[in-house]
Formats: structure tokens, C-alpha cells, sequence
């Protein structure tokens, strides 16, 4: 313990002007509180980073750090070379105690011990180029061995040339080189065999190098041959014997210097076993993706030029083929007809109406509600004046691909133009013709533009004529329907009583009918159907008789289609309970009721506890005559009969028991209510209109609104309560009916609540009964 102190303070003495050591920060635990308290000064950049090997800043401290797992020298070590290391400071010039200090720093046997040896080599030679290390053969050995012991022989050869070029550019060897040639041959026998890796060379070696001399034009360098003795130390696999190795080095340095033209390198390749597979994927890859733009490119150039095709495509416009269709065959919408007179005749002569500088019209929009023969009135204009006529409909000139649609429009256009003259005729406009917005897709704008150009490139002698027909004309852009494109807008409206009757007598010429059926009869009970509506109808009741087997299509028939198109068909197989049917039976007669009685309400037609489409009882009512306007009474009337089957619900069963089998009622009812508010101005708000898209409305004029709408409704509860709880009888006595027969016309209502008798059920199911008789086919 007494020499463990005593070896610290010897390593703890002041010197003058010394380096710091580089233990200051890093020390073993035993003598950390009795080192040099300075600090390690910064080393300055090191210029290293562009030579062959890189630069390592550590410090002699570092290799003794507590981090290192490894085990570290004694105290008296750490001592002597933190003393070899001040004096290797003070003296930076000296050769002799910078390899003291590196040789006591190899005894260590160390990898850190090597590191700071290649570091500190590195600094000084870099730094100073006259340094009398770099001339100095054994710290270099030392250095190559410090190399190999760390596990970087391969920067070996850049360290020789690196020492080589410094060598060169200061060829002048300082005086100190004496006192390193007096001393290097102590020096290098002082180096243990355990601590040190250097072996000098061999006499075999030396007798290869100078046959190596002799052999070869350049001699080996002191750099190579000392590289050439460190690796041949550490047992390199150099060559078999000493000799081939000094010949592959001779080769080697011959190859270093050699390369011109005069003197090429011969190199030999050889690939691994595989290497051709990714050369193969990528070329493949390569061919496809070429391939693939090739195409492309190719297929861009023959669409835009037309070129290698193989003639002109047939359109798919061709003109529709069929029976055709005159104005005689067209019913109910004579004022339609004779607008279209006009059109007739100028397709039959285009040049008669431009004698006098008049034009005709370039398109005619026919508007109105679905089947009111908006199609049939085109084709009768095509029929009458002996042209083709091309049909398309809105959904046609748009597909799954981007720009068909304006393509679709010049084709069908074009068509037209090389029969003309001609009709296009395009059914439900407003799919393609809508109003723009700065939300719609650029396609679909292409399309309505490309239809807008195509029709304002017609010229008035051509003789083609557009004809296009809406149910909405309000959604249509205004550049579509200004004068110019469609010039005449028609409305064709649902058939009146007299335009219902020639329609039925059109559609029953091909039909055995019964001398009970009266057209008229029928009309005047189907207002509101359209063309198509009546002929389904007659269709339905045909059908119906021929599975009936009857041998003619009777009232009844008619009458079963009529109430199949206005109550939905019906559903006796459905199975409903006692109390559910009864419960339903009270719901419809409270409506019926609230009908018979209220001023001003449309006349019943039929009621029904049996379920119908998609509702589980029905009461249709129907007016007498055609109705174009409709008054306040009228509405309160209407609100009322919504209301009288909630109120009848209530009335016997208790405000806890109605079931929410009035929420339709509740819904038009309160439509209404609001729509005589808001639209019609039957309210104490007065004759204003309040539009509901309209954001500007006060709170407090909203809160108005809604208090008149639930104001109406309330009042048509109230209205329907007092009647209802008056006729309470007679609600029970057609409940009971409705229960036992399940349909009961206007007629039989009045006859059940008067408490007049009526058919019995027997009556009923025997008639049934010989219905399904008659369906069944004969036993053979």
C-alpha cells in the first residue's frame, strides 16, 4: 500500500509546461482523487478525413474508464504512463519518449491502448509533415501492429501510401533522425515478445527482398517493407513460401504503378453461381413497363388520327322501327295536338314557312306528369309527316367511361342529319339537362354543352326537329329552354272527364266488354289517372276476368283494377286477430264517418279493414267532377277526415290505447296545414308566401308559423272529436260491419249507419265461393 502512494504522488508532481494528461477525466477508482485536477485541452481538427484512414480522437483516461467491462492495469502502470505520456508532451520532437510511450501503452495488451496509439500516430504525422515520428521505422511498425490488433488490417495498404506521399513532400530527414537510427535497434530489442507484435524480418525474407530488387524494376518502399514484415508476423496467408510472397508483393506494387496503355491490367471476372437471375427479372421488368407506354403512346396516336381504321363504326342511333303511331291514336290531349299540327307541316315542307322570313322552332319541350303520352305524342308527329325518328333517353349518353356523353350526343346528332328530315326525340331531359352548378362533375357538363352547341348548329332548312320530354321542367338550365334551342314549351297535362272517356273507348276496342260497363261511368270515377293509369286499368280488368273465366269483362272487373291501382292489391292472406281487425275497423269508419258528415270533404268511394299495399285498412275517396282549384273549406275538410281516425281510435279505446296506426294521417294532415300556412295564406299571418329554403326568417316569425300549423291541426282534431263522440252509434254499428263483411262501398255505409241491412256474409262467401269455382279448369 506504502508503494501504491508512493506511485501516486509521483505521478501527481507538478512539471512545468506539460500537456495535461489524458487520465485527468478517466481513472480507476483507487486513484481518481489524487490525479491532476486540470482539464484536457481540444485537440484541433484533424485533417485525416481525406486520408485513406480515418481519424480516432480518444485518450490514454478512456482505456481505464469504469465503463470498460475489461480488466485494467495496476496503479504503478497508470502511473508510469501518465508520466511517459508528460514527457511525450513536453517533448513532441523527441522519437525516443514517444516510443516509450507507445511501447508502454502496447505492453498493456489493450484495444483501447491500441486505439489511442493509432490516434496519437495519426495526429502528430498529420499535423506536422517534418515530424521525426514519421520517419521513425518502429513507431510505424507499432502503428501497423495497433492496426491489426483492432481488427482494421485493411487499412494496412492505404496507411503505406498515406506515409509513402507524406515522405515524399519532406524527403529531408531532421537531425533528430540520428539519435532515432542510434537508438531504433535498443528500442525495437526492448519491446517484449508478449507486448509487441513486431518481428523483424527474416534472413529469408531479406534474401526474397533483394531478389525482389532484382527482379523488379522498383524496389519495395520502407513503408512496404515494413507492412510486409508486421503481416508475415502476425502469420498472413500471404503465399506458400516467403518467396511467392515477395513475388505477389513485387506483382502487386508492379500492378500499382502500372495501368497506362503501354502496360494494361489484365483482369479476370468471375461471377457467382445466380447472378443472372436479377439481370434477367430487371430486363423482363424493364420489357413489360417499355411495352406497356409503347402501347399506349401507340393507341393515343391511331385515336387522334384516325389511322389503320378500319372504315367508319355504325352509330347505335338508328331510327326506331314499329308500328306506327298517327294522332288518332293519341286521346285526351287535343290542345297538345294541335300545337304539334305546326311541326307536322314544316317537316312535310321546311322551305314553305321561310317564304315569308318566318322560322319555326328548333326544339318543342313537352312537360307534364308521368303517362300522360308525352312519348306518343313525338312518335304520332314522326308517324304523321312520314320521317324517321330517333329515340334516346337522359341515362343513355352517360356510361362507366368519362366523355362518352358528349360523344354519344354528336353521334346521335349526326345520325339525324343524314336522314333528315328526322325527329330526335330525348325522354326525360332533365338526366342530362340540369341545371349547372360549380359542384356537378366536368363530364357532365360536357355533355349538356355538347348538346347545347349540336342545337345551335341546326340551320332552319335542314329539317330536323328536337322534341324532348320532362316531369320537371323547373330542375332544366336556363340555356336549354330560352328561345333558340326550345322554342315551344307544350304542356301536356293529366286528361279531363272527356279526355278519360275517348282514352277508355281507345283501349276497350280490343276488349269484350259487358253491357254494364259505361265509359263515362268509369271516367267520372277515375279523376287523376293519367292515360297509362286508365289503360292498366283496363288491362288489369281483362286479366282478372279471363282468370275469372267469364266470358265477358264486366263493372265489377272494372271496379276490382280500379280499386287494385288506388288502395294497392290486397293481402288475404295476411292473418290479423279479432281485436286487431276490429281496432282497424274503428280507425277506417272514423274516417268514413268524419266524410259523410264534414262540409266540404271529398265523397267516400270505398272503405276497408282488409290489409292493402303496404297500410292495414283503407278509405278512398274520390271526387265527383275534376277539381283544378280548391278552397279553404275544402282543406279543413280534408284535415278533418285525417283526423277522424286518431279521434275514433281515442274515443274508444282511451288516450293511452291509440296505436300509431295514424301516423300517415298525422303526416298529411300536417302538410297540409302548413302548406295553407306558408303557400296559401289561409292563416292569420295573411296572404304571404314563406318559402322553405328561405334562411332569412326570423326566430319569432318561425315560432308563428308553427303555432298556426299546430293551430289548424288542433282545430281539425277538435272538429272531428265533437262529430265522432255525436255519432258515436253509428261508429259502432259500421265497426261491426266492417268486422263481418271487410269492404263496404259509399252506398252500403250509408245503409249500415241508417241500420239498414245489407248482404249478408253468406251471400258473400258464396259468391266467393263460385269465383274460385269458375277459375278452376274442368276434370277431364
Amino acid at each position: 500500500m506504502l508503494v501504491f502512494l508512493e506511485a501516486l504522488r509521483f505521478a501527481a508532481r507538478p512539471v512545468t509546461r506539460t500537456a495535461p494528461s489524458l487520465y485527468s477525466r478517466h481513472i480507476s477508482t483507487a486513484t481518481k482523487a489524487t490525479f491532476l485536477p486540470f482539464h484536457l485541452q481540444r485537440s484541433p481538427p484533424s485533417i485525416l478525413s481525406l486520408a485513406p484512414y480515418s481519424r480516432r480522437t480518444l485518450s490514454i483516461g478512456s482505456i481505464f474508464s469504469r465503463s470498460q467491462p475489461i480488466q485494467t492495469p495496476s496503479p504503478l502502470v497508470v502511473a508510469h504512463i501518465t508520466r511517459l505520456e508528460a514527457e511525450a508532451n513536453v517533448n513532441p520532437h523527441d522519437v525516443s519518449k514517444q516510443l516509450a510511450l507507445f511501447q508502454a501503452l502496447a505492453d498493456t495488451k489493450l484495444k483501447s491502448s491500441y486505439d489511442l496509439i493509432i490516434s496519437r500516430w495519426e495526429r502528430m504525422c498529420e499535423f506536422d509533415n517534418t515530424s521525426p515520428l514519421l520517419h521513425s521505422a518502429p513507431a510505424f511498425q507499432i502503428y501497423l501492429t495497433a492496426l491489426i490488433h483492432t481488427g482494421q488490417k485493411s487499412s494496412i495498404n492505404p496507411a503505406v501510401r498515406r506515409r509513402d506521399s507524406l515522405l515524399q513532400s519532406s524527403p529531408v530527414i531532421p537531425p533528430t533522425m540520428q539519435v532515432l537510427n542510434s537508438e531504433s535497434s535498443t528500442i525495437s530489442k526492448s519491446i517484449s515478445p508478449e507486448a509487441s507484435t513486431v518481428i523483424p524480418a527474416s534472413p529469408e525474407s531479406s534474401n526474397a527482398a533483394v531478389v525482389g530488387e532484382t527482379a523488379a524494376s522498383t524496389p519495395l518502399t520502407s513503408s512496404q517493407q515494413i507492412a510486409q514484415a508486421v503481416l508475415q508476423g502476425q502469420g498472413e496467408p500471404v503465399g506458400s513460401q516467403s518467396g511467392a510472397s515477395n513475388a505477389d508483393m513485387q506483382k502487386l506494387q508492379a500492378a500499382y504503378e502500372s495501368g497506362g496503355s503501354a502496360a494494361p491490367i489484365q483482369v479476370s471476372i468471375v461471377e457467382r453461381k445466380g447472378s443472372w437471375i436479377p439481370r434477367i427479372i430487371r430486363f423482363v421488368a424493364l420489357v413489360l413497363v417499355g411495352s406497356f407506354f409503347f402501347l399506349v403512346i401507340l393507341s393515343v396516336f391511331f385515336e387522334n388520327t384516325g389511322f389503320m381504321k378500319a372504315g367508319p363504326r355504325q352509330s347505335q342511333f338508328e331510327p326506331a322501327e314499329g308500328k306506327t303511331v298517327k294522332f288518332t291514336d293519341v286521346h285526351g290531349v287535343d290542345e297538345a295536338k294541335e300545337e304539334l299540327h305546326d311541326v307536322v307541316q314544316f317537316l312535310k315542307d321546311p322551305t314553305a314557312f321561310a317564304t315569308l322570313g318566318g322560322k319555326l322552332p328548333k326544339g318543342v319541350l313537352l312537360t307534364g306528369p308521368p303517362g300522360t303520352g308525352k312519348t306518343m305524342l313525338a312518335r304520332a308527329v314522326a308517324g304523321e309527316a312520314g320521317v324517321p325518328f330517333f329515340f334516346a333517353s337522359g341515362s343513355d349518353f352517360e356510361e362507366m367511361f368519362v366523355g362518352v356523353g358528349a360523344k354519344r350526343v354528336r353521334e346521335l346528332f349526326a345520325a339525324a342529319r343524314k336522314k333528315e328530315p328526322a325527329i330526335i326525340f330525348i325522354d326525360e331531359l332533365d338526366a342530362v339537362g340540369g341545371k349547372r352548378s360549380s359542384r356537378d362533375q366536368q363530364y357532365m357538363k360536357q355533355t349538356l354543352n355538347q348538346l347545347l352547341v349540336e342545337m345551335d348548329g341546326f340551320q332552319q332548312s335542314e329539317g330536323v326537329i328536337v322534341i324532348a320530354a320532362t316531369n320537371f321542367p323547373e330542375s332544366l338550365d336556363q340555356a336549354l329552354v330560352r328561345p333558340g334551342r326550345f322554342d315551344r314549351i307544350i304542356a301536356v297535362p293529366l286528361p279531363d272527364v272527356r279526355g278519360r272517356v275517348q282514352i277508355l273507348k281507345h283501349h276497350m276496342q280490343g276488349v269484350t266488354t259487358g253491357t254494364d260497363v259505361d265509359p263515362k261511368v268509369l271516367a267520372r270515377g277515375t279523376p287523376g289517372f293519367s292515360g297509362a293509369d286508365l289503360q292498366n286499368m283496363v288491362n288489369q280488368a281483362a286479366i282478372q276476368a279471363s282468370k275469372e273465366r267469364a266470358t265477358e269483362v264486366t263493372l265489377k272487373h272494372f271496379e276490382w283494377a280500379k280499386d287494385r291501382i288506388l288502395m294497392g292489391a290486397e293481402r288475404k292472406s295476411h292473418y290479423i286477430g279479432h281485436d286487431a281487425k276490429l281496432a282497424t275497423a274503428y280507425h277506417e269508419g272514423g274516417h268514413a264517418l268524419v266524410a259523410l258528415y264534414t262540409d266540404g270533404a271529398m265523397p267516400l268511394h270505398k272503405v276497408t279493414c282488409v290489409p292493402r299495399g303496404h297500410a292495414l285498412g283503407y278509405t278512398s275517396l274520390l271526387p265527383e267532377d275534376d277539381r283544378s282549384s280548391v278552397s279553404l273549406k275544402e282543406y279543413l275538410a280534408g284535415i278533418d277526415v285525417s283526423m277522424g281516425g286518431r279521434v275514433a281510435e281515442e274515443l274508444i279505446y282511451g288516450s293511452e290505447n291509440v296505436t300509431s296506426g295514424a301516423s300517415s294521417d298525422i303526416r298529411s294532415a300536417t302538410r297540409t296545414a302548413r302548406s295553407m300556412v306558408k303557400q296559401w295564406g289561409f292563416s292569420k299571418l295573411g296572404p304571404v308566401f314563406y318559402d322553405d329554403r328561405d334562411d332569412d326568417l326570423s326566430p319569432r316569425r318561425k315560432e308563428q308559423i308553427e303555432e298556426e300549423v299546430t293551430k289548424i291541426v288542433r282545430g281539425g282534431e277538435a272538429r272531428a272529436t265533437a262529430l265522432l263522440t255525436e255519432k258515436l252509434e253509428e261508429l259502432h254499428r259500421l265497426a261491426r260491419a266492417l268486422v263481418e263483411h271487410e269492404t263496404l262501398d259509399s252506398d252500403e255505409v250509408k245503409k249500415v249507419i241508417k241500420g239498414e241491412p245489407i248482404r249478408n256474409i253468406t251471400e258473400v262467401l258464396d259468391e266467393e265461393l263460385s269465383n274460385i269455382e269458375g277459375r278452376k279448369e274442368p276434370n277431364p
